[in-house]
């Protein structure tokens, strides 16, 4: 097969969806791999070190599609890149569409297959390909949170690990899955006094065996976040639905009790945030002002950190672009249930039901296809 590794062009975008290592895989396997010149610069990675493991690099975007079966990306293809899908195209990368309906139907009108990383799943809920990513936007989740609680950043002005006669600021970190947890020990581990919230008692059941004694555990419901969020200098929002849009928990009248100047990092934005605000941002303009509360809501927060995260996302990946290369998709979907789960469009169609149940679309099971 010939799989297709084109430049990042969202904005700020440094991660490239390959190392070297991973491209030489595939070709030791006897696939083609086809590269955009300056793909992996953002993440110290030459267009040296493609064509020394075999790869072939092409100079422009259009040259990648053109040629290529699969593509194998990070970020949602942007506007520019959608008259480039053609039906034919597999489209392997971070999709996020429940959060937007342009993008979900541009696609359905190219009639690609579209395997999106972040509901490929296993039997027992994880999230193989999303994992790695989230829990880098976790660790970086309160660094940025510190950051904007600055004054010169619109902040409060709160030193998150406070110091000896001051207190720590106060941080509630909401959902305790990959992005929560990893937020969670890294605020402790900053000095925080950290609230970890969840709906799912087990879950704090488990987190309650590891986190530090800085760290309380607390049930989610309307109430309890209201409250918690009140007297909260950051807020960090880990909640994830797969493949659905995320709840706005916190509404307009909750916002408008938060502090002055406290600090919302909204990581669930991938999926629509969990503000009544939330909008994506970039790392070249990353936060705004809503109802006093400083909103950080930038949607590839990975990417601040490239050469990490492709390694990371290569790593997680890889087994499953080799499985769609060495089988073609049909046949790499049949034999792999977790990739099915993966399968968001297919001609068309939309194959992934809280997809479809985000824009009351026509939900096909995957199965329908196959």
């Amino acid at each position: 097969m010939i799989v297709g590794v084109p430049k990042e062009i969202k904005t700020e975008e440094y991660r490239v969806s390959m190392t070297p290592a991973g491209v030489k895989e595939l070709i030791k396997r006897g696939h083609k791999v086809i590269v955009q010149e300056g793909a992996g610069l953002g993440a110290g990675f030459k267009d040296e070190d493609y064509k020394g493991v075999g790869a072939e690099i092409v100079k422009t975007l259009e040259e990648v599609y053109d040629k290529a079966e699969l593509i194998v990306k990070v970020k949602e293809p942007q506007p520019e890149e959608y008259k480039l899908l053609h039906e034919g195209h597999i489209l392997f990368t971070y999709l996020h569409l429940a959060a937007d309906e342009n993008l979900t139907r541009a696609l359905m009108e190219r009639k690609i297959v579209g395997i999106a990383y972040e509901t490929v799943e296993t039997d027992d809920g994880y999230l193989p390909l999303l994992a790695p990513m989230s829990e880098i936007a976790g660790k970086m989740a309160p660094q940025e949170g510190a950051k904007y609680l600055e004054k010169p950043q619109g902040g409060l002005g709160v030193l998150l690990g406070g110091v000896p006669g001051v207190p720590p600021a106060k941080v509630v970190v909401i959902g305790a899955g990959t992005v929560g947890m990893n937020a969670t020990m890294v605020a402790a581990g900053m000095g925080a006094d950290v609230t970890l919230m969840d709906i799912n008692v087990e879950r704090l059941r488990r987190a309650e065996e590891i986190i530090p004694a800085n760290v309380k555990t607390l049930f989610s419901t309307d109430y309890t976040i209201r409250e918690a969020v009140k007297n909260a200098d950051l807020v960090i929002g880990a909640v994830l639905i797969t493949g659905a849009k995320a709840p706005k928990i916190l509404t307009r009248d909750i916002l408008r009790e938060m502090k002055e100047g406290a600090v919302l990092v909204d990581v669930s934005i991938d999926q629509g945030g969990i503000s009544e605000f939330s909008r994506p941002t970039t790392h070249k303009d990353p936060v705004f002002v809503a109802e006093g509360v400083v909103h950080y809501c930038v949607a590839n927060m990975p990417g601040a950190v490239p050469r990490t995260s492709t390694f990371a996302l290569t790593n997680s990946t890889l087994k499953y672009v080799i499985k769609l290369a060495d089988m073609g998709w049909k046949d790499a979907v049949r034999s792999d249930k977790s990739l099915a789960r993966g399968v968001n469009l297919v001609k068309g169609f939309i194959t992934h039901k809280a997809v479809a149940e985000a824009f009351g679309l026509d939900y096909h099971p995957v199965e329908e296809f196959i």
